[in-house]
């Protein structure tokens, strides 16, 4: 008796997929996925990083903070924040780790009452520049000489070798989020040349060390200004322009405005040194950058796309330097120009 299928349909027999067709939907399926991830693994996106500007003036958030809170005041600084250790300390300011609500942050203190200006004059910097591109301020007390800042555990910037040494980041130590972080500084510079204050020098950047150190480097691996305490204005329609300190200055990293013109043979006096603008900052731009971009794979090439815009930086005449916007655009532009050019190459081997 001939026998029918269990389940009593009748009709043509099952085909199996070839095993070769499976493989090429897998296949395909995969490529889907990797330019769907391109442009994550080209510029991986930053963790949301908490704008202060997004708080009315004299508000903050930071980290996990949904709402925004008044700064802290004297009292609170007194009761609420507990001082842990010292992690840092310039003429200005110790540095201390401190918590306050269970959350790490720098609580600083002025060094001497002799530099109580210097202090008050970051102070004020620090509260009128509140942005994306300065730490966050929570709290200060004038009468105590105390400001509380948000903490970055990764530090100064003049550490960021060692941080991407670790192998822990060796992920992000590439030069697409290098020439990132190249961005993140003149990004800084255009701010402060074109601060709600007017136009704003740095000038605690007298060599590379003591640039980098005004910098913090942030757990998402972006930029921001962390020491304002010398940040003269300039005002062309005054004729008001500015002297970065009363001493000579010495070396390559400095502009050459600030060097004393008057040769060896002159004793170097304060009263008679030429004063000069923020393109001193634009000179020292190619000297910084070549350090975020360090020696990794692919940041020659960097350079040699920025070198005609940081040969224009070098100028010997300050007037025909660029404006830190124009090289802001040209960074982004080689940024782009390379992520592009490496995802269709590597779509194309797809």
């Amino acid at each position: 008796m001939e026998k029918r299928p269990q389940d009593g349909r009748i009709g043509p027999p099952h085909r199996e997929v070839p095993p070769v067709v499976g493989l090429l939907l897998a296949m395909a399926l995969m490529n889907a996925l990797l330019y769907l991830c391109l442009d994550r693994f080209f510029i991986s996106p930053r963790l949301s990083a908490v704008d202060p500007g997004h708080c009315p003036h004299g508000y903050f958030r930071m980290g996990q903070m949904r709402n925004c809170s008044p700064w802290l005041s004297c009292e609170e600084l007194r009761t609420e924040v507990r001082q842990l250790k010292r992690v840092g300390e310039g003429a200005v300011k110790r540095v201390f780790l401190a918590e306050w609500k269970e959350r790490k942050v720098a609580l600083s203190r002025l060094t001497s009452l002799e530099l109580k200006d210097d202090f008050l004059h970051g102070l004020q910097m620090l509260k009128s520049l509140q942005s994306q591109h300065v730490v966050t301020l929570l709290g200060y007390c004038e009468e105590d000489n105390t400001i509380l800042t948000e903490y970055h555990p990764l530090g100064a910037l003049n550490n960021l070798e060692e941080t991407l040494n670790l192998s822990k980041y060796q992920n992000v130590n590439t030069w697409q989020h290098r020439l990132q972080l190249a961005v993140d500084y003149v990004n800084i510079i255009s701010y402060l040349h074109h601060s709600p204050l007017g136009t704003l020098v740095m000038c605690d950047s007298s060599d590379l060390p003591k640039t980098l150190s005004q910098y913090l480097l942030t757990s998402n691996f972006s930029i921001v200004l962390n020491d304002l305490d010398a940040l003269p204005l300039v005002n062309r329609s005054s004729r008001m322009f500015v002297k970065c300190g009363h001493r000579e200055l010495h070396g390559d990293f400095v502009a050459p405005e600030q060097l004393w013109p008057y040769g060896e043979d002159m004793p170097f006096h304060d009263d008679l040194m030429p004063s000069y603008d923020e393109k001193i900052d634009i000179w020292k731009i190619p000297d910084v950058s070549s350090f975020l971009l360090g020696h990794v794979e692919g940041s020659d090439m960097v350079r040699f796309h920025l070198f005609d815009i940081h040969k224009a930086c070098k100028s010997q005449t300050p007037a025909e330097r660029p404006t830190a916007r124009d090289i802001l655009d040209t960074y982004q532009k080689v940024l782009n120009l390379l992520r592009d050019t490496m995802m269709s190459q590597t779509r194309e081997m797809l």
